[in-house]
């Protein structure tokens, strides 16, 4: 071993080498130490042949399915969850809801001081019962053929300003009684009887979390991969609670801040466990495959050639170890995806496979 370890570090100091000049040399001991490796490698054989048989236990290669997962972090968001501002400004009068209450459709969270728009209203409804008045008798006089159609024409114009201005103003009032537009909760109430209430400044929030959804962002690189329709899992640490649910809807868009695409899962939240905001672990399929082959990872071992496992093979009435490389395609939960290198029905060293090198006599532990 210590042969090896000054070959390997015979080089160290040498600054003045071109790079070319370097290579060269690092293969040339890249070479010598591949036969000291095979050298050593036949000593442990010959020695091994004196002494008892290495013990191990083996498995049969057999198609097995292999699947691979990625992990992303989302967040939970709620379609129902807005801040309620006022259409229209005013002093606050009355507040009938409280925090944490909740309200249907079109109660009344707020009314607003109309006074101003009542004595508006009162003033015109005068202006109008005038208007119609004169209207009427300058109608009557038209049909009659007695006065003129401008002076017909103007009253009746006067008339339908009036009342257009009165159903400005009664929409106005309207928009003095702030209403829930659905069903849901008082989060918070951001002002008190008596503020002033304007479009600018937010008078509650109200959510309904009924229903939410998780929403994630997932590398460009998994766009084939990761489909409407396909299953999660999420995990909620924060309050212990893991669901399955599908994907709802994937973006046909890329951020081209962070290379990303969004997806959407759909979630009903009958408990109201899941709160807006909440940080959740999502774990998706991107990877399948039937009928592979499949090692614990830990079997794999590599060198200077590559990753390689120890197969038990039958040699002149001989078990023995044979060292064979691999091709690894993916690897998840400790077990690798073997795509060359091996076939169905070999045996692999599972047990023992740390005290074997390429040819020692083994002896098989059923």
């Amino acid at each position: 071993m210590f042969t090896i370890l000054a070959a390997c570090s015979s080089n160290d100091g040498k600054k003045n080498i071109s790079d070319e000049e370097l290579l060269t040399q690092y293969k040339k001991e890249y070479s010598e130490l591949k036969v000291k490796i095979t050298e050593l490698e036949k000593q442990i054989k010959s020695s091994s042949n004196n002494e008892e048989k290495i013990k191990v236990r083996t498995s049969k290669l057999s198609p097995q399915k292999f699947e691979h997962f990625i992990g992303i972090t989302g967040n939970v968001e709620a379609d129902k969850n807005i801040t309620i501002n006022p259409e229209t400004s005013g002093n606050i009068i009355k507040i009938p809801v409280y925090e944490g209450q909740n309200v249907r459709k079109n109660d009344t969270l707020a009314i607003l001081n109309t006074e101003q728009i009542d004595r508006a209203i009162s003033e015109l409804q005068t202006n109008l019962s005038l208007s119609k008045t004169m209207f009427e008798r300058q109608e009557r006089l038209w049909n009659q053929k007695i006065g003129s159609e401008m002076e017909y024409l103007r009253a009746k114009t006067e008339k339908e300003a009036l009342e257009q201005k009165l159903k400005a103003l009664y929409a106005q009032k309207d928009l003095a009684i702030i209403k829930a537009p659905f069903n849901g909760i008082i989060d918070e109430l951001y002002q008190k009887k008596g503020e002033m209430a304007s479009p600018s400044i937010a008078l509650a929030q109200l959510v309904n979390i009924n229903k939410v959804y998780v929403e994630a962002d997932i590398s460009e690189i998994f766009l084939n991969n990761i489909k409407r329709g396909d299953s999660v899992e999420i995990n909620f640490p924060a309050i212990g609670y893991n669901t399955n649910a599908k994907i709802a809807r994937t973006s046909n868009v890329i951020d081209p801040a962070n290379r990303t695409f969004k997806i959407r899962v759909n979630l009903t939240n009958k408990d109201l466990k899941i709160k807006p905001n909440l940080v959740s672990n999502l774990k998706l399929k991107d990877f399948e495959s039937e009928n592979s082959i499949v090692v614990p990872s830990i079997l794999i071992k590599n060198d200077f050639d590559g990753n390689y496992i120890y197969l038990a093979v039958n040699q002149s009435n001989k078990l023995i170890a044979k060292k064979r490389y691999v091709k690894v395609d993916k690897t998840y939960n400790n077990k690798s995806l073997i795509v060359d290198g091996l076939e169905f029905g070999e045996k692999i060293i599972s047990e023992g496979y740390a005290q074997v090198v390429n040819g020692s006599e083994l002896n098989e532990i059923k």
